[in-house]
């Protein structure tokens, strides 16, 4: 018999996570069963239960990729000289999380969003996935954090504030822009650079 690729391996559990996204985004997560998830990704629940056991597998998987995701592309703009500036990282960030190679397969600017408010409201409940989104949490604040230094030693931003507390704000741009994209409907993501270019302009932000 010979032996499955471990690029059909990946293909298959792809496959299978861009099934459970497009079911979490569409109907919530309570209100898809593993049986949807199956019909979603037209494979068989031993194909499907030999990578995953539960949708509470599926969920955590789906945010450890999309953090996967996030982690390269600021690890990517850490690695320039200068950094480019916040409205251009988080435009980067989310183009890549949105419309990127890895993002969810056939889920549009509203259905993303829908499923990143489906984690966060599990994480009330299921403390695995609480753990895994503070994981990611940490990575991107210590990734901004960095990227803030950077700007403070070349004299691109104040450095009289901290700069976890700026890492912190520019985390919550982003939610709060996701939050919106989600409950209000699509916004493209020049919104988001135009309104932190905007800020960076404000007299003593010391930017622009």
């Amino acid at each position: 018999m010979a032996r499955v690729s471990q690029e059909h391996l990946d293909a298959r559990r792809r496959q299978i996570l861009d099934g459970a996204a497009r079911c979490f985004a569409r109907n919530g997560f309570h209100a898809t069963s593993m049986q949807d998830v199956l019909k979603e990704a037209g494979l068989s629940a031993g194909a499907v239960y030999r990578y995953f056991r539960s949708k509470e597998e599926l969920i955590r998987a789906i945010a450890e990729d999309v953090f996967g995701t996030v982690r390269a592309a600021f690890e990517s703009a850490a690695r320039e000289t200068p950094p480019p500036l916040p409205d251009v990282v988080l435009g980067r960030v989310l183009g890549q999380v949105f419309l990127g190679p890895q993002a969810m397969a056939d889920l549009d600017r509203e259905g993303f969003p829908r499923l990143v408010l489906q984690v966060w409201a599990e994480t009330l409940r299921d403390e695995e996935l609480a753990a895994t989104l503070r994981r990611g949490y940490e990575v991107v604040r210590d990734a901004w954090t960095t990227l803030v230094q950077q700007y403070q030693r070349s004299g691109l931003m104040r450095d009289d504030v901290p700069a976890d507390h700026v890492a912190r704000t520019l985390v919550a741009a982003v939610q709060g822009f996701i939050a919106q994209q989600a409950l209000f409907g699509e916004s493209g993501i020049e919104v988001l650079e135009d309104g932190l270019r905007g800020l960076m302009s404000v007299p003593g932000g010391n930017i622009g």
